[in-house]
């Protein structure tokens, strides 16, 4: 192993190092971090290519002129010296060069050694399952915060159910059970998100030990053999919940959410409780243009695992979508939203009352992008420079930056309310 120690985190030339920064979401972080006009932030651009990292940086310089001289690395996720030459350099690094189980192995394993904090965009539970395995004890011994899945994939998910414990906590009480319902949503779809996701599909097709990871609620347990609660599958038909008052239809990425909620709370010493129940769905009124919403969401899914399962489907579908490096508009990413709301119950009392809570999430641009590079984004910045636990190992949002992290998404206008109804 490396000594990190050699160059202590203050020590480092950067704050932050944004990889990938010539992608589609890449591009989308750089300009929010230029955006924010901070003359005393240290940060740099890093990829493959320094023609479309100096073009990026007279983009980001229009921005603010203070970006033309913004330094750029060299890097590529195939070649682990210039990766480590990165980590080396910053305290953060913050990757979007998807898919990550494609190309994401080798910067998580020189993060790890060389003690520096990681954060990234992946919904890929295989990448984070292997990123446990290959590193969490390094990293755990370096102090270096490896944080998966700070964008859409699964802050609203993880932070949601950690405010809901926090305001359960507070009357001594302890969150049970939760349950994520997708109210209204609109966003388009980019050219790595279909790329992660096609790879899901081809990896499975030939691993049925990853199909059987894939379908398991426990997945990213730190051991899958212990303390498994009662949670199985996700939910993958129309259903009615009375409860809330909806017709609910599947939720695709409850697929990485719900587990990366139960790590946090199998990490944090089972804080929910060893019985904590957790689950996502896509909720829709109970009208008959609600149940029609909920048909529709719901063949969409099948569809997806269908074409999924297909080479010959596969291949006609993807001369369709958009390529690595497209996505929405500006104009369409400005219109987009989403509106969560998290529902949680407390463990009984002593007279068997159960008291009811709900996280209420709102995004004000279109979440798989304008959202989840304003959410990257912020992670990075949290991770650079709030006080946060001195604790390394492959981590989870809301067991590292929790609420701190909550603060920061609030100031730029996203809202995390928590109320009792």
């Amino acid at each position: 192993m490396h000594n990190a120690a050699a160059v202590t985190r203050e020590d480092r030339t950067f704050s932050l190092v944004l990889f990938g920064a010539t992608g589609f979401t890449g591009k989308l972080v750089a300009e929010y971090l230029a955006g924010l006009h901070r003359s005393e932030l240290r940060w740099a651009i890093a990829g493959r290519s320094r023609s479309k990292l100096e073009a990026i940086r007279t983009e980001l310089a229009r921005i603010d002129p203070r970006c033309a001289e913004l330094p750029i690395l060299i890097a590529d996720s195939a070649d682990e010296a210039s990766l480590r030459a990165v980590a080396r350099a910053t305290k953060v690094v913050c990757t979007t060069v998807g898919p990550y189980a494609k190309y994401g192995h080798p910067l998580v394993k020189v993060c790890a050694e060389e003690g520096t904090d990681y954060c990234d965009l992946t919904g890929e539970t295989q990448f984070v399952r292997s990123s446990i395995d290959a590193v969490h004890a390094t990293a755990e011994q370096t102090g270096a915060r490896i944080v998966h899945c700070c964008g859409f994939d699964s802050l609203p998910s993880d932070l949601g159910v950690h405010l809901l414990a926090e305001h359960f906590a507070k009357s001594g009480r302890r969150l049970q059970r939760a349950k994520l319902y997708v109210v209204a949503m609109r966003g388009g779809a980019s050219g790595g998100t279909v790329a992660s996701g096609l790879n899901v599909f081809a990896e499975a097709k030939r691993d049925p030990s990853l199909r059987r990871l894939l379908g398991d609620p426990y997945a990213l347990y730190p051991d899958r053999n212990q303390d498994r609660g009662a949670d199985r599958g996700d939910q993958m038909r129309i259903a009615v919940d009375d409860e809330a008052g909806y017709y609910t239809a599947p939720f695709v990425m409850a697929a990485i959410n719900t587990r990366m909620v139960r790590r946090t709370n199998a990490l944090s010493g089972f804080a929910y409780g060893k019985d904590f129940r957790y689950s996502e769905v896509v909720a829709c009124p109970k009208t008959l243009s609600g149940l029609a919403r909920a048909v529709a969401t719901t063949a969409a899914m099948v569809g997806m695992f269908t074409v999924g399962s297909s080479d010959f489907l596969l291949s006609l579908v993807q001369k369709k979508l958009p390529a690595p490096g497209e996505g929405p508009s500006e104009e369409a990413r400005n219109r987009g939203f989403f509106v969560i709301r998290i529902l949680g119950y407390s463990a009984p009392d002593d007279r068997g009352q159960v008291t009811r809570a709900e996280s209420y999430i709102k995004g004000i641009h279109d979440p798989g992008y304008g959202e989840t590079s304003r959410m990257l984004g912020e992670a990075a910045l949290c991770l650079a420079e709030d006080a946060l636990p001195a604790r390394g190992g492959v981590l989870t949002p809301a067991t590292v930056m929790g609420s701190t992290l909550v603060a920061r998404l609030r100031k730029i206008g996203m809202t995390w309310d928590v109320r009792d109804i």
